[in-house]
């Protein structure tokens, strides 16, 4: 069994709710419009359902959530324009069947905890929120409610002129991550004791400074946190085996980023391999491991 908790595909009818919208973020043909970005032209292939179903098949993958893609904004959008594209991936993720699962979505410019219930309750997976976004505790204790998780992954950021294209995934990206997992640890963990969560692309490397923040007056070293996850995409053996290092391979989690990204091999033999694609996936997931 391979689990992969951070892929991105866009469904039909989430491709037309963009296309549906006036003002960006939308799409225009297959051209992605951004406030702040120059358009980006998408490849069909990759949002292709039956093609994305035979790659993960070959990779032998029984399990994969679908997250939005949180860079186009939506979360942040008013209600009457951000809630659209949001029931859009939600219909369109429930749809496929599996392998396929997702991470909820919700409006953030006006949280609403009964209507996250309502969608976890149909079979989602955690909710998702941008890594710049304060988190609602309302939203908060819904998850933990139903003893779900939260994914925080990079949210939108303007691209400055003349710097090359991979400078948002590479810095803002990586700050905004480095910045949420500091935020977790220091806000909202005491709030949220039982709360279990899981940051992409392994948290900005944020456990890698642990040697600063005590030198600066942080907490010291002590036992790691077993509800605080990290995942893998766009990392490979040698940022997963200086994490494993800090946190211990037990809360290293496998996610590819799709179709952005392919899912790294950890690099650290059979049994840590089984840890980041099953066991530890499944653990965050609140779902039990199957031996056949």
């Amino acid at each position: 069994m391979g689990v992969d908790v951070h892929q991105h595909l866009w469904t039909p009818g989430f491709v037309e709710a963009l296309r549906r919208r006036a003002s960006p973020p939308r799409l225009d043909g297959w051209t992605l419009l951004l406030d702040g970005e120059p358009p980006y032209e998408v490849d069909p292939a990759d949002h292709d359902p039956a093609e994305r179903a035979r790659r993960d098949a070959a990779a032998g993958l029984d399990l994969v959530l679908l997250s939005l893609s949180s860079p186009l904004g939506i979360e942040f959008l008013p209600p009457e324009e951000s809630w659209p594209l949001v029931d859009a991936h939600h219909e369109g993720a429930l749809a496929l069947g599996a392998p396929y699962g997702a991470w909820a979505a919700t409006c953030l410019s006006e949280p609403d905890p009964d209507r996250l219930a309502k969608d976890l309750d149909r079979g989602l997976a955690g909710l998702q929120i941008p890594a710049g976004a304060e988190p609602d505790d309302r939203l908060l204790d819904v998850l933990t409610e139903r003893d779900l998780p939260l994914f925080v992954h990079p949210g939108p950021v303007a691209s400055p002129p003349g710097l090359p294209g991979w400078w948002p995934a590479m810095v803002p990206y990586v700050q905004q991550m480095h910045a949420a997992w500091h935020r977790f640890h220091a806000v909202v963990r005491p709030r949220h004791p039982r709360l279990r969560v899981c940051f992409a692309l392994l948290a900005g490397l944020a456990p890698l400074h642990s040697e600063r923040l005590i030198a600066r007056g942080g907490p010291r070293r002590g036992l790691v946190d077993p509800g605080c996850y990290v995942e893998t995409s766009s990392y490979g053996p040698r940022a997963i085996d200086a994490i494993v290092r800090e946190l211990g391979v037990d809360v290293v989690v496998n996610g590819s980023d799709a179709p952005y990204a392919t899912a790294p091999d950890p690099g650290l033999g059979v049994a840590a391999r089984h840890a980041v694609r099953v066991a530890n996936p499944l653990r965050l997931l609140g779902r039990k491991e199957t031996r056949t």
